[in-house]
């Protein structure tokens, strides 16, 4: 029930990240053109996720559906509330009464004329009658039937919850991870500016050396070269970004074209234990919440089929006002010849009705048991694809936050080898070659350390999703706790 799934903004924020560290190996001429970041919102991670609550049309239309489930279960509870029915007739046909028997069927209307005398042959000529009456049915007992028939829109307002609430962990998930893409975005930027930066600082050394003759030209052309190269990957680095921001503010469904992040506290700690991730995923993912609710809906939906075999109780009173111009059996015509409803009756009665035996209603009992033994099966579905997406995003994470170490290693590394390429540079001992390779380490090792950040975010993310963590405010719009 995602009619536009919330991991599409997934894909996409990893490809752009994929992207963007390609362009660090990869050639050919850029096409955007670097602009100023003027007049773009910056928001925090709690900021986007409140926004994209209070504003993702997803969220709108599976509450709207969740409303509109608990509208529906409001009305098997009506039946317990009286029916007042009324009418008003004026009937002109004829009145031949016999003896013959007859079944009422709703199939067919059949006129009542048995107060009026019997005949042994047919007379064509009608006689007026009119009536006016008002009823009142109260329900008594049923046996169940109606606390069966709750129980089914009980239900089915609980897989709208389910689905209200997976819709939000989708959108939830979407955010974070377009989030946390901006902010790789970012650091890939601060990386590449970084480095042309000195890239800047190697030419115009390169080039004092050549004017002085202390370097052979070879060293200026390479860091000529370095540098035009590295200010196509600016120009790339800064698109990259501005393509990240576009899918935050599409995740977030925000009216602004780019939304811009603004990094808070990073979550440095381990994540839940595995034994313990798949205990909340079975208990609050909303895919097996659904499911459950499904089983439970098509019990009920069972329970409910099965007491239509059950008898009803109710209650009817009634007063009415009615004349008949027809000759009766014994006594006078009613003043007015029937034209005038002017003899009064009430009636107070307690029904019992009984539908003993109905194929149909059989038929559709076994039918709706089938149909529980699917939602059975349904259920055992979810909870196996929950377990394998949990295990698979416990499994990212653990991989994630274990490489992060060593990449912070490997640029603190790469940092002090450039510090000695630069030093051996200055001093006439290095070549520009060996600077040129310490330059792509350190870069390679900045790019590679902002992915695996994010690639923790993301797990950290996927995690929470598979665990149906999700923050307290969509939690009180769908009416579920954490």
């Amino acid at each position: 029930m995602i009619p536009v799934s919330a991991h599409s903004g997934l894909i996409r924020a990893a490809a752009l990240l994929a992207g963007i560290a390609s362009s660090w190996w990869c050639g050919g001429t850029a096409s955007a053109q670097a602009v100023p970041n003027a007049g773009v919102p910056v928001m925090t991670l709690e900021q986007a996720l409140a926004y994209a609550r209070d504003h993702q049309p997803q969220i709108r239309s599976a509450l709207a559906e969740l409303a509109a489930r608990r509208a529906e279960s409001r009305i098997p509870r009506a039946q317990w509330q009286p029916q007042v029915g009324a009418t008003a007739q004026i009937l002109v046909g004829t009145t031949n009464n016999t003896t013959a028997s007859y079944l009422n069927v709703p199939e067919i209307d059949l006129p009542r004329i048995g107060g009026t005398k019997s005949a042994t042959s047919g007379d064509w000529s009608p006689s007026p009658s009119t009536i006016a009456a008002l009823t009142v049915d109260q329900q008594v007992y049923d046996f169940g039937r109606i606390a069966a028939q709750i129980s089914v829109a009980d239900a089915l307002a609980e897989i709208s919850r389910a689905n209200a609430d997976s819709i939000a962990l989708d959108v939830q998930l979407g955010v974070e991870e377009s989030f946390h893409a901006v902010l790789a975005a970012k650091e890939v930027l601060s990386a590449t500016e970084d480095a042309y930066r000195r890239a800047l600082t190697h030419r115009d050394f390169a080039q004092a050396g050549t004017r002085s003759g202390l370097r052979p030209p070879i060293d200026l052309t390479r860091a000529q070269a370095d540098v035009a190269q590295l200010g196509v990957r600016r120009i790339r680095a800064l698109s990259g970004l501005q393509a990240a921001r576009a899918g935050l503010a599409a995740a977030m469904a925000s009216d602004s074209l780019e939304v811009d992040a603004q990094p808070g506290p990073a979550d440095e700690g381990p994540g839940p234990a595995f034994a313990e991730a798949l205990r909340v995923a079975a208990q609050k993912n909303p895919l097996i919440m659904a499911a459950l609710a499904h089983v439970r809906a098509q019990h009920s939906a069972t329970s409910a089929i099965t007491h239509e075999l059950y008898p009803n109780v109710f209650a009817s009173a009634g007063l009415s006002v009615r004349a008949g111009g027809a000759a009766p059996t014994t006594g006078d015509t009613p003043f007015g010849n029937g034209w005038l409803p002017d003899v009064a009756n009430w009636h107070l009665g307690l029904v019992l009705q009984w539908n003993i035996f109905d194929g149909t209603v059989l038929a559709r009992r076994s039918a709706a048991k089938a149909r529980e033994e699917a939602a059975r099966a349904d259920l055992d579905v979810a909870r196996m694809s929950v377990t394998l997406g949990t295990e698979r995003a416990y499994l990212d994470l653990d991989a994630a936050l274990k490489a992060l170490p060593g990449l912070t290693e490997s640029v603190a590394a790469a940092q002090a080898n450039h510090a000695q390429a630069e030093a051996r540079f200055r001093a006439g001992l290095g070549n520009v070659l060996e600077l040129a390779d310490a330059e792509t380490l350190l870069t390679t090792a900045q790019l590679e350390l902002a992915v695996g950040q994010f690639s923790v975010a993301r797990a950290r993310a996927e995690l929470g999703r598979a665990m149906g963590q999700t923050t307290a405010p969509a939690n009180q719009r769908t009416g579920k706790g954490s």
